[in-house]
């Protein structure tokens, strides 16, 4: 069981932030950019996109954006587009983690679940490649591991069906 069962605590801790929308098709967050912010999606669906391919749909509300280029002061990975109406609750990301523990907690848990989504993909990558699994298979696995560490762990991953690994 996690930290916090479920985000109500962090998401009551948010609930007075400025929201911001975006429509069908404008970029949330620009690849190579630094914005010193933290996007929590309130509702809509958004595009992982990385080099021109998407990776990931995020549609759960609760979902961060920005932490890793935030957290480890770098660039943001990737492009996140609104596929739909999207709202985001928008906090200064420095403001935000100093002031509310509750929200490094979340975020925390949030990391744990993806960096232990990752291994269980990376287990299954091994496997697929020492099963000599066709070129096809283990690339969606790449990907899927790349969705993950791009990600909050509650996606819809493009082309890919349930699996026992993800949390959907």
């Amino acid at each position: 069981m996690s930290l916090i069962a479920d985000n109500t605590l962090f998401q009551n801790s948010f609930a007075t932030l400025p929201l911001s929308t975006y429509q069908a098709g404008e970029t949330v967050i620009a690849d190579g950019s630094r914005t010193g912010r933290l996007l929590i999606l309130k509702k809509g669906t958004v595009a992982i996109v990385k080099d021109g391919t998407e990776i990931a749909k995020v549609v759960e509300p609760g979902a961060v954006f920005g932490e890793l280029s935030v957290l480890l002061d770098q660039p943001h990975a990737a492009d996140v587009r609104a596929l739909d109406t999207s709202q985001f609750h928008v906090a200064d990301a420095t403001a935000l983690l100093t002031q509310n523990p509750i929200a490094v907690l979340y975020i925390a848990t949030m990391l744990a679940q993806r960096l232990n989504g990752a291994n269980h993909a990376l287990i299954q990558l091994k496997q697929q490649l020492l099963a000599g699994e066709p070129q096809s298979v283990v690339a969606k696995t790449v990907s899927k591991m790349e969705g993950l560490l791009i990600t909050n762990a509650s996606l819809v991953y493009a082309g890919y069906p349930h699996d026992p690994y993800t949390h959907h």
